[in-house]
């Protein structure tokens, strides 16, 4: 009976010893590392590649620093196209595979794409936000295909365009004669409506010769200016639509030594068309503001993942009229700082008027190198 006794109590006490050991070691080791919970993604989708994305980038960046993405569980990222339609869909069908996308920007490279259209509805219909940036799709076909645009008044800045081209000419006693204008695909929304507002604004008096496509191909971009210079011997005027098309107007004309013969006016301002315009060679630019595209792009699809009404009504207090989905991100005309017949009351009061100098203290300021 003792013997079995005893037994028992060094069980106990075995038994005791054991646990208290393996409690102890559990507790100073060290604490297993629980499973990180991945961010949901905003993803800015370019149109192409050229410099003017790398401002947009900028205000991706610090839109997602100053509105603290980070702690709402999101992260904003840009996919870059390769420049085709083709390009776009195969972006967008990949996004609809994957279920950590909230919210996606679209610059549609094609205004009238049936197919970008589509998929953009389908990323509607599954729950992703979508809105369109720099380039709408066709409003009057498929506004459904997205909530909002976010960028430039194209008609406006077309307009701006063609009135300081016009004023150009008439102060150098050119008051006829043609014009080209050269972009990226001619189909896109922002491309007929800058080309449009540009026509409209230059005046009859000067003949639109052709509209010149080159498929984001900068080597295309040069020839087409080659082709327009030999084609059309009563160009005045050399007009880009796109940001790279100031510098492949500007390469040929070098390269023929015809500075004398053109005005050249463009939009954009790549750090090499800065440049261009500091020595001499183009006459005006239309400026956009890209970074503000890239910062209110996470704001707005961080509000709507959100579900902020506040901050959607104070960007877009006439959501349900007439172009109440349209945010306006301003225009500049800049010209060189010395020489340039225009001045700001020739444009619209929503058009800020500056010189290249005044211009690139305003680059300085956000840390760009372009807009």
């Amino acid at each position: 009976m003792y013997r079995q006794y005893l037994r028992w109590w060094l069980a106990g006490w075995l038994a005791l010893i054991i646990g208290c050991f393996s409690g102890c070691f559990k507790n100073s080791s060290p604490s297993a590392p629980g499973p990180s919970v991945a961010k949901k993604r905003i993803i800015l989708l370019t149109n192409g590649n050229s410099p003017f994305w790398d401002a947009a980038r900028q205000g991706l960046k610090e839109g997602a620093t100053q509105l603290d993405l980070a702690a709402s569980g999101l992260d904003a990222v840009m996919e870059v196209n390769d420049g085709t339609p083709d390009g776009q869909i195969s972006k967008l069908r990949q996004f609809l595979s994957q279920d950590d996308i909230v919210g996606v920007a679209v610059s549609a490279l094609d205004a009238d794409n049936a197919a970008v259209a589509e998929l953009m509805k389908a990323l509607r219909a599954k729950g992703v936000h979508v809105i369109t940036v720099d380039a709408d799709v066709n409003p009057e076909k498929f506004r459904d295909a997205r909530l909002c645009y976010i960028g430039t008044d194209n008609l406006a800045g077309g307009r701006a365009l063609g009135t300081a081209c016009r004023h150009i000419l008439l102060s150098r006693n050119v008051t006829s004669g043609s014009y080209v204008q050269f972009v990226g695909r001619t189909g896109s929304d922002n491309a007929r409506k800058r080309m449009d507002g540009f026509k409209e604004a230059v005046g009859s008096e000067y003949r639109e010769a052709d509209r010149m496509g080159d498929d984001l191909d900068r080597t295309k971009a040069r020839e087409n200016v080659r082709n327009a210079i030999t084609n059309h011997p009563d160009l005045v005027a050399l007009v880009g639509i796109w940001s790279y098309n100031a510098p492949a107007i500007v390469d040929v004309v070098r390269e023929k030594n015809a500075r004398n013969k053109f005005t050249i006016v463009t939009f954009d301002a790549e750090p090499l068309a800065i440049s261009h315009m500091a020595e001499g060679a183009i006459d005006a630019m239309v400026v956009q503001n890209p970074f503000q595209m890239g910062y209110l792009a996470v704001k707005v699809l961080k509000a709507l993942y959100e579900e902020d009404e506040q901050t959607l009504q104070e960007m877009f207090p006439r959501m349900g009229e007439p172009d109440g989905d349209i945010y306006n991100t301003g225009l500049k005309v800049v010209v060189p700082d010395q020489g340039s017949p225009l001045k700001p009351e020739l444009f619209d009061s929503n058009v800020e008027f500056m010189t290249l100098s005044a211009f690139q203290e305003w680059l300085k300021k956000y840390n760009l190198q372009g807009s």
